[in-house]
């Protein structure tokens, strides 16, 4: 661009002597004081050598960032380059200052475009910010930094590399975070409640003219050029996407430094290898036989006893050693998930092989890396997929749904918060007063209860109120607890930070409940897939909704779909997908689901699996009046139409219900060995730790769901199970 060529053609000569000279400093060992000092020297005459071309190549990265877009502005480029100001090296090297061109006479300029004083008054000022940026950013030309490794410059693929690129790049998202930003500068703004009201904040800084408002102008300017650059500038076409993390281009970065047998050796976030934004580059890598080893690693404790591996990350954050290659080898991976330390790889059975089409089986739609503790693992997920299929199953642009279902997520928690109301803003505010449940009338209208992932569990939507602790910058809204005394009692409704109005609340017309399920999850929490049914309410985005395609089909399938996501053995499938913090629709659409037909056709005795899950699910659901809508909608009425009352909830009666089911899902998945019926509760610690604590020793949920395999086995589904 600009006859860029042409300038750099000498510049380029240049660089090119200076990589012959720069394999003698290769060749140096610096065993003696003597070679030392010719390394040194060499290197300078490098350095000298290659100077023109990298403070120029400076200069072209800095105008690209700048995203110059106007006609004036591209004149006055084209007019440096041409050499209107003088020589570009020389002015690029501060060996000369910018020439005022001499003004042409009216006949010389053509109608319409820019004189030569205006190009060079609008270049002076490129060529500042432009300056400002190379000083602050000091962009890295490779090439130019390190000209021994690269042969064949002027070809379009380069030959040469690194034989290894290694290191901790950093876990740092490029878009610039408010929170974090002004914490450290002015920690009111950062503590403000919500998303609208920290935006009114900055707003009233640049109104009142502080520096601070400049300084975040410039800082958002720069992060948003960065993120633009990664993903237009052409050198990270796989793991630009999405909200940019610096560690991602790291790691692409690395692949194109190395050489076509070489390695890369990385420690990174463990999303590389499960999150959606890197599921392009980690299935190619994966599926090509170029994954060398991938060694997982969970931050909260190194060792068994000592502290995490990284103090400022959170306990739960998990990362992992990648090694990768450009070309492809006839070796499976080695792999190894849910490490403490590195000491556990020399323990028996820790570390196991994945070939590339082991890749390729489990995650069919992303490709995406599984994290199996063991080969045991493996080979129960293989039987458990062998009996299901993908809740959605995507090949060359279409879809196939297993359930007539559609993921969509109602209110942005970020972008939605100017909608939010809390208690004391509605009452002084919308002058709002409450009505039944948590729900609020007001002048302008019905106000929701704005339901958040923490609110609900398993066949459960009053798991936990919201309680909001505002010197907490990070998460401000932290779970309140919810005793079994008060969902003994049917009147009882969790309370929300915020409620919505319900003329922004859309679901299906006719509908009053729907399926939600949790997107915060880990795969080392008590459990990973959470799923309930819940009234109608708003919902932030991090408690997705399955809705219904067809209403009449919806209802009558719910109690299935809710059971069957809420499955230990779907569970246990799903932990081998979930590596970070959260259960994306990309990892949720690829979970094994038992299709509708098989729970027609399956029975235990007299009745269907159908049937006996739809009686459980009902019972463990609605226990509290607000779920009479569903409880209606299942037939659950006397002979005079009306709802009958809500189940008592019980905890004994609950545990039986849920090992009960859990039972009719080993069955329908082909788990049917107590042993690996066994194993699969084992990787469920909390739960086993709670239980033996709270049943003298005893894991009782999976003795119940053992003995309900027998039970079923002898098609006795309604046997009284008595431990």
């Amino acid at each position: 661009t600009y006859g860029t060529p042409l300038l750099l053609h000498e510049p380029m000569k240049r660089a090119l002597r200076a990589a012959s000279k720069m394999q003698i400093v290769e060749g140096l060992t610096d065993a003696e004081i003597a070679e030392a000092h010719r390394s040194a020297d060499v290197f300078a005459e490098v350095e000298d050598m290659t100077a023109p071309l990298d403070a120029l190549l400076k200069l072209i990265h800095a105008f690209d960032w700048l995203a110059i877009k106007d006609k004036e502005s591209k004149a006055a480029l084209q007019g440096f380059f041409d050499g209107e100001f003088g020589d570009p090296i020389n002015i690029v090297l501060g060996r000369r200052t910018l020439e005022r061109p001499k003004a042409k006479s009216a006949s010389e300029t053509l109608r319409g475009s820019i004189s030569a004083a205006d190009k060079f008054d609008l270049f002076t000022d490129i060529l500042a910010q432009a300056q400002l940026l190379i000083e602050e950013e000091n962009f890295l030309n490779w090439q130019v930094t390190f000209p021994g490794i690269w042969s064949d410059w002027e070809n379009e693929v380069l030959n040469g590399g690194f034989h290894a690129v290694i290191g901790n790049p950093p876990w740092d998202r490029m878009k610039l975070q408010q929170v974090e930003w002004f914490a450290e500068r002015r920690p009111e703004t950062a503590m403000a409640a919500k998303a609208a009201d920290r935006k009114k904040m900055i707003v009233a800084l640049e109104q009142a003219g502080d520096p601070l408002s400049q300084d975040y102008a410039k800082a958002s300017e720069r992060a948003e050029a960065g993120t633009r650059m990664a993903r237009k500038g052409g050198d990270y076409p796989l793991l630009s996407g999405g909200d940019v993390n610096l560690y991602s281009l790291f790691v692409e970065r690395a692949m194109t430094l190395v050489k076509q047998d070489g390695l890369i050796g990385l420690l990174v976030p463990s999303g590389i290898a499960s999150d959606k934004t890197a599921a392009k580059f980690f299935k190619g890598v994966a599926t090509e036989g170029r994954l060398k080893t991938l060694y997982d690693f969970e931050n909260g404790r190194q060792g068994r006893t000592g502290g995490p591996f990284f103090a400022d990350v959170h306990r739960s954050f998990k990362f992992c050693a990648l090694v990768a290659s450009p070309a492809p080898t006839e070796y499976a991976a080695q792999c190894a998930f849910f490490l403490h330390d590195v000491s556990d790889l020399l323990e028996e059975g820790v570390r196991f092989s994945l070939s590339a089409e082991d890749f390729a089986r489990v995650n069919p739609n992303t490709g995406t890396a599984p994290i199996f503790r063991s080969k045991r693992d493996a080979d129960l997920t293989s039987t458990i997929y062998g009996n299901a299929v993908p809740l959605v199953v995507r090949s060359s642009g279409t879809e196939v749904k297993a359930w007539p279902v559609k993921y969509t997520t109602m209110f942005h928690m970020t972008n939605d918060s100017e909608l939010f109301r809390t208690r004391k803003e509605l009452e002084e505010q919308e002058s709002a007063y409450p009505l039944a449940g948590n729900t609020f009338g007001s002048p302008s209208g019905n106000w929701l209860p704005l339901y958040v992932g923490r609110m609900i569990h398993q066949f459960d939507h009053r798991a936990a109120s919201v309680e909001v602790n505002e010197d907490n910058l990070h998460n401000a809204a932290l779970s309140g607890a919810v005793s079994e005394e008060q969902k003994t009692d049917p009147n009882f409704v969790p309370t929300p930070q915020y409620w919505v109005p319900e003329s922004k609340v859309e679901l299906p017309l006719g509908l009053e409940w729907t399926i939600a399920f949790r997107d915060i999850a880990r795969a080392t929490d008590v459990r990973t897939m959470i799923a309930a049914i819940v009234p109608k309410a708003g919902f932030g985005n991090k408690a997705p909704l399955l809705l219904a395609e067809d209403i009449d089909l919806y209802r009558s399938c719910a109690c299935l779909i809710v059971a069957n996501l809420n499955s230990l053995a779907l569970d246990f499938a799903a932990r081998s997908k979930v590596h970070s913090t959260s259960v994306n629709w990309f990892i949720a659409e690829q979970f094994p689901m038992i299709l509708p037909d098989k729970f027609k056709t399956v029975r235990f005795g007299a009745k269907r699996a159908a049937e006996i899950i739809r009686q459980a699910v009902l019972e463990l659901t609605y226990t509290a009046h607000d779920m009479a809508t569903f409880a209606s909608d299942m037939g659950y009425v006397d002979e005079t139409g009306n709802v009958k009352p809500p189940f008592v909830w019980d905890e004994e009666r609950r545990l039986i219900l849920r090992a009960k089911l859990d039972a009719v899902f080993f069955h329908l998945y082909g788990i049917t060995d107590r042993d690996d019926i066994r194993y699969i509760y084992s990787t469920f610690p909390i739960i086993e730790r709670e239980e033996k604590a709270a049943y003298s020793g005893k894991y009782r949920s999976c003795e119940l769901c053992l003995a309900y395999m027998n039970a079923l086995a002898a098609g006795k589904p309604d046997a009284e199970i008595r431990l």
